[in-house]
C-alpha cells in the first residue's frame, strides 16, 4: 500500500464513481448558479443536464476556486493518518488555485513537519486533467513512489493533449473571449471554432472551421497528427462534452474506427459545472497522449 494519497480537483472533469474505484482524493470547486452558490460535487448536488438546461434558460453563472482554508480542510485529516499527499491543480494559465494548493501546503507542513505535501500544476484541464491523474494512479498501483510521480508530472504533462470545439457560441461570447460581431457573424456562418491548450496551459483558439460536421473531422484529424504512434496510438483516449452527447458520440465513433489499438473505448464524460459555467452547451473536448506540445 503506498504511503501517499493521490488527490485533484473536481475539475478533472471524471465521474464520482471513477475516483472512488481509483482511489483518488477529490476537492470540490464552486460555482454560484443566479446567485445561489452549489459545490462542483461532480454531478452530485445538480445534475448536469439540469445545470446545462439552466444555462440555456438564461441562467447567470459564475465559480469560484478552492481556497487555502479549503485545502488544509480536506488534507489535514489525510496526514493525521500518516499519509502524505501529492495534489495536482488545474492548469495555472487557467486558474489561480495552484497558489492556494501550495499557500496550504506550507500551512500543512509547518502543522505536520513529518509529513509532505507535493502541489503540482497540471498545466491540464477537465477529463484531460482526469486523463492524467488515471495515469498517476496506474503507476501509483504499480509501487512508484511519490517523488516518482511527481517527476512523472512533471516529465509527461506537456505530452497531455487537449482538443475542444463549440457548437453555440452564446457563452463565449458572454465570458468575452468572443467579440460579440464575431460571435453574430460567426453564428450566421456556423463557424465552429477548435480551440486546444497549449504549453502554458491556456485555452488558445487556434481554428475556425464552418459547420459542425467539418469540426468533428477536423478534431479527429489532431489526433491523427498529434497521438502518440499515429494511427497506432495505444493509449486512453477521453472525450468530455457539455449536453451534446451525440456530438461527442460522433467523435469518438470515428477515433474508435480509425485508432484500432486504443485502450479500450473511448470513455465520454461531462463537462464539470466549473468548466461548463464558462463554455455554455455544446462544447466537445477530445483528450490523449502524444508528441510535446509546443506553442
Amino acid at each position: 500500500m503506498s504511503d501517499y494519497v493521490l488527490s485533484c480537483c473536481s475539475t478533472a472533469d471524471l465521474t464520482k464513481e471513477h475516483f472512488e474505484e481509483r482511489n483518488i482524493n477529490c476537492v470540490f470547486f464552486h460555482y454560484y448558479l443566479n446567485d445561489v452558490e452549489y459545490a462542483d460535487d461532480l454531478g452530485q448536488s445538480m445534475p448536469f443536464d439540469k445545470f446545462y438546461k439552466a444555462m440555456e434558460e438564461g441562467a447567470e453563472t459564475r465559480t469560484s476556486q478552492v481556497n487555502a482554508d479549503e485545502f488544509v480542510e480536506n488534507f489535514t485529516p489525510i496526514l493525521e493518518s500518516g499519509k502524505d499527499v501529492i495534489h495536482v491543480t488545474m492548469s495555472s494559465g487557467i486558474s489561480g488555485v495552484y497558489n492556494s494548493a501550495v499557500i496550504a501546503k506550507e500551512l500543512l507542513e509547518e502543522k505536520f513537519p513529518e509529513r509532505k505535501v507535493y502541489v503540482v500544476d497540471s498545466l491540464a484541464a477537465s477529463s484531460g486533467y482526469g486523463l492524467l491523474m488515471d495515469k498517476l494512479a496506474d503507476l501509483r498501483d504499480e509501487g512508484k513512489s511519490a517523488e516518482e510521480i511527481v517527476q512523472y508530472v512533471e516529465e509527461n504533462k506537456l505530452k497531455l493533449h487537449h482538443w475542444f470545439f463549440s457548437t453555440d457560441l452564446t457563452f463565449f461570447i458572454k465570458g468575452g473571449r468572443v467579440s460579440k460581431v464575431s460571435g453574430w457573424f460567426g453564428t450566421v456562418l456556423k463557424i465552429c471554432p477548435l480551440l486546444n491548450v497549449s504549453k502554458e496551459g491556456k485555452l488558445i483558439p487556434r481554428e475556425k472551421i464552418r459547420t459542425k460536421r467539418n469540426v468533428i473531422n477536423a478534431i479527429v484529424k489532431k489526433m491523427e497528427e498529434f497521438a502518440e504512434g499515429g494511427l497506432d496510438y495505444s493509449g486512453k483516449c477521453y472525450i468530455s462534452c457539455s449536453a451534446c452527447e451525440e456530438d461527442a458520440r460522433a467523435v469518438a465513433e470515428q477515433i474508435e474506427s480509425k485508432f484500432t489499438k486504443l485502450n479500450g473505448k473511448v470513455k465520454i464524460t461531462s463537462i464539470g459545472t466549473t468548466i461548463g459555467s464558462h463554455t455554455g452547451p455544446g462544447t466537445v473536448a477530445l483528450f490523449f497522449w502524444g508528441k510535446e506540445r509546443n506553442e
